[in-house]
């Protein structure tokens, strides 16, 4: 154990109640077996062992009873969250829809073509995500795009639960668990939540349980759970990289510069190989977003107030002292791709894309705290008292702008005005089908249709359906019929159901 890390009495006490013999003991020469007494040494020997292992397993119940209860607490209030959202039937993307059409594939050991996207589409052309089959025997339990939130809710409250861990031993069990709570109810995982489900929820536990592993030096921790960072995404090569340069300096081990090497790897291999044979444009898809040189030359562009914004966030939840550690270089790559990006979309904090950024920025808090108090600077380590509180303050002050606050309201943003019309739309569409739709009503539809974008180039459907009110539509295409015939002319389709803004059309070749 290092100085690095205060641990509790209680904590030496149990490791030296599991690993150190007592005087009282029978020593190791009066219990080996011998030809007389095979039977009552061994017994002897499992009187000493049984003990320690109920110990050990007894430390690890109450050392993480906790950290537990901080998970849980996240994981349960999201998916309350969640469950408004589906219930009203609040679509944010496409996403959730391409999400569970892979992990419908993943489940039936197929091949990841997912249809949303395009006729055929290989998914792992868009993105390079293998660890996402692991969906696959999560979605083969429960098949709905509904599992998919619940199971990004549980992965995020893994995540708080490892920052608790983290913080127990540096800042006590009430600071502790408050930090592992506004970290888990963080903006950045608020907003992810509200985007409904991406990749990233598999990233956000990962980040968290490999620095963590780095600040209580648990090197195997951080190593293994830095290099499966690198299969969640393909940025996410990069972010590998610089925590395993991280990760060797503070271990003090150049051996561990192999993983900053397995993450330049990934990215290359992703981005240079897998990505443009995959891709039906031949061609990694997102690349053409980041345009360096255009940023640079357009100052307005290059520090607009949303970038500025989402950096103000990430410092003032840390009460700032997170810029004490070293650990905020792991940010570096996504902060970097986003604001050098011409897509403003990604330098705003909403959606999905702050999610990783949360546990770097509240790990290091913690590293902050600890090389403040062990420093020569005098202000620095009175400040690191009461940082975390000034970061719980800011969190606290934060919450009424965030997705969460529409639960104080339930009738505004979660109103089921049409509940009952979506359920009978989704009645007259049989399983099995081949539907072309919009967002409106494509997550509740793809567990048990084969469906389609419609702003793709597809296939002649079974049937088209389209929601005029909020599934994304053009105004201007007009009903299901004139949207039918601007699809696919002349092939006949009949109207079989029209009910508050949703509209379905048969195809009648």
């Amino acid at each position: 154990m290092s100085s690095r890390e205060p641990v509790p009495v209680a904590d030496v006490a149990e490791d030296d109640a599991t690993s150190r013999p007592e005087p009282d003991e029978v020593p190791a020469a009066d219990v080996t077996p011998t030809p007389d007494e095979p039977t009552a040494a061994a017994a002897d020997v499992a009187l000493v062992e049984r003990p320690a292992w109920r110990e050990r397993a007894r430390g690890a119940a109450r050392t993480w009873a906790l950290p537990s209860a901080v998970g849980l607490l996240v994981a349960v209030v999201y998916t309350v969250y969640s469950l408004a959202q589906w219930r009203a039937f609040v679509v944010r993307s496409w996403d959730l829809g391409i999400f569970t059409q892979l992990a419908s594939r993943y489940a039936s050991l197929e091949t990841p073509i997912v249809h949303i996207k395009g006729p055929e589409y290989h998914l792992l052309g868009d993105h390079f995500h293998p660890l996402l089959v692991l969906l696959g025997p999560v979605y083969a339990l429960a098949p709905s795009a509904f599992t998919l939130l619940v199971l990004q809710n549980v992965l995020f409250g893994l995540a708080a639960a490892v920052v608790t861990r983290a913080a127990v031993p540096l800042l006590g069990r009430v600071t502790g668990a408050l930090v592992g709570v506004a970290f888990g109810l963080s903006w950045g995982l608020q907003y992810a939540v509200e985007a409904q489900f991406h990749e990233i929820a598999f990233a956000v536990p990962l980040l968290a349980i490999a620095l963590s592993g780095v600040l209580r030096e648990r090197w195997r921790d951080a190593l293994v759970a830095g290099a499966l960072l690198a299969l969640v995404k393909e940025d996410l090569g990069l972010t590998t990289a610089v925590l395993g340069g991280v990760l060797a300096w503070r271990a003090r081990r150049l051996s561990y510069l192999w993983l900053s090497a397995w993450g330049v790897a990934a990215f290359l291999l992703a981005t240079r190989v897998v990505l443009p044979l995959l891709n039906p444009d031949g061609e990694w898809a997102y690349g053409s977003r980041l345009d360096v040189g255009a940023a640079l030359a357009d100052p307005l562009a290059l520090y607009a107030p949303a970038k500025a914004y989402t950096l103000w966030l990430l410092v003032v939840v840390t009460g700032a002292i997170a810029l004490r550690s070293p650990f905020v270089l792991v940010a570096a790559p996504t902060l970097g791709w986003r604001f050098l990006s011409a897509e403003p979309g990604y330098w705003e904090p909403t959606w999905h894309y702050s999610a990783v950024l949360l546990p770097i920025a509240f790990v290091a808090m913690l590293d902050g705290v600890d090389r403040a108090r062990r420093g020569r600077v005098r202000w620095l380590r009175r400040y690191s008292r009461y940082a975390p509180v000034v970061g719980l303050t800011a969190t606290l002050m934060l919450m009424s702008q965030l997705p969460l606050w529409q639960l104080t309201n339930p009738g505004q943003h979660f109103a089921a005005t049409r509940t009952q019309a979506a359920r009978a739309t989704l009645a007259a569409v049989p399983d099995g089908a081949v539907v072309e739709t919009d967002v409106g009503l494509m997550s509740y539809l793809v567990d048990r249709t084969d469906v389609y974008y419609l702003g793709n180039q597809n296939p002649v459907p079974e049937y088209l359906l389209i929601d005029r009110y909020s599934g994304g539509t053009p105004a201007e295409w007009g009903d299901v019929l004139q949207v039918a015939q601007l699809l696919h002319p002349g092939v006949p389709f009949e109207v079989v159901h029209v009910q508050d803004g949703y509209e379905l059309a048969r195809h009648t070749g």
